[in-house]
């Protein structure tokens, strides 16, 4: 593509609806339109996020290698923030921390699946006697 087109805010919240969604993630700009049947996050979600730079909520989620792939084939153009305001261009494409698991809810997955082991080799013994 020799000729980049330039998107606006203005333009770029010109397509907001199913059958012309467009986002912007850093500083590039998507047709979503014809991927939002496959979203695995549901229509909604892109829906949410139409004509607008959707970069931080994209970094939120933590999209894998092939939904960036996916990207490349639905690139249109740049997007150029407009004066007012902030270009998430330059936005962090370094990975946020996962937050540790909280103790209190990771051991209280482990008591269930004890019990469940529990109840299981409990029936088990008496179908095997």
């Amino acid at each position: 593509m020799a000729d980049k087109k330039i998107f606006t805010a203005a333009q770029l919240a010109q397509h907001t609806h199913k059958d012309s969604l467009y986002l912007a993630i850093h500083g590039k700009v998507y047709d979503c339109s014809g991927f939002i049947d496959e979203h695995p996050g549901g229509e909604e979600v892109l829906l949410d996020e139409a004509g607008k730079d959707a970069t931080e909520s994209f970094e939120d989620v933590g999209h894998s290698d092939e939904a960036r792939d996916i990207m490349s084939k639905l690139y249109v153009g740049e997007y150029q923030a407009g004066t007012g305001e902030k270009a998430k261009s330059t936005y962090a494409s370094t990975p946020k921390p996962i937050p540790a698991a909280d103790p209190v809810e990771s051991g209280s997955k482990l008591q269930y699946v004890v019990a469940l082991a529990v109840v299981a080799g409990a029936v088990l013994w008496k179908v095997i006697r």
